[in-house]
């Protein structure tokens, strides 16, 4: 597949990164041109507009580590809401997508909602982005306060806790260990297939 980018098609072949100059109209545009399409993914900052073609690799990648997320949070019979495709945006200034992001403590205030507002809702409580084309900037989220940011990146999770105005790596505020099971569940996964690594999970939290 060649790459194509006009203005009334966007096509990228996987594992494409492509930086484009533009302001936020010219975002918003691409984005109603892209509609529903979860691929490729998009991302604004201030003057540029970031498209992605994510590997298949990517979406195994998400899809396990969010399926670990879900199995901890059920064995600390915790409420959460979780939600995969999701823009962010901020008017003017940003829209990013998270490859999956759980709302934990703040699960109430957008139970039943269609929409988030991002100016006036919280922020989700945990955000999940798999880097495999070095395409993440972890700052990308300090616009919206997200408090944890989960990079898997070399297949090695990094955590980074909001303090203040900055992200710093730490562990997770809801999992000890997180970086260890994550480790070992793809290690399995790696050898065998994903839903062994979730068994074993289920099975090591008995």
């Amino acid at each position: 597949m060649n790459t194509v980018i006009t203005l009334e098609r966007i096509e990228l072949p996987a594992g494409t990164i492509v930086k484009l100059l533009g302001n936020w109209e010219d975002y918003q545009r691409m984005v109603l041109l892209l509609g529903d399409r979860t691929i490729p993914r998009i991302k604004y900052r201030p003057g540029e507009i970031w498209l992605m073609s994510p590997l298949p690799e990517h979406g195994r990648d998400a899809s396990l580590l969010a399926d670990i997320a879900k199995v901890l949070l059920d064995s600390l019979g915790q409420k959460y809401d979780s939600f995969t495709p999701i823009t962010m945006s901020l008017p003017e200034y940003s829209g990013i997508e998270p490859d999956y992001c759980f709302y934990i403590e703040d699960w109430q205030q957008v139970k039943g909602k269609s929409r988030i507002d991002w100016v006036n809702d919280p922020p989700p409580d945990l955000a999940i982005e798999i880097d495999i084309t070095s395409y993440t900037d972890i700052n990308d989220y300090l616009p919206y306060k997200v408090p944890e940011v989960w990079l898997l990146r070399n297949k090695q999770l990094l955590i980074y806790r909001l303090q203040s105005e900055t992200y710093v790596l730490g562990e997770s505020k809801y999992f000890s260990n997180i970086a260890g099971i994550v480790q070992q569940c793809f290690q399995i996964a790696s050898e065998q297939t994903t839903s062994e690594a979730i068994r074993w999970l289920r099975n090591f939290l008995m």
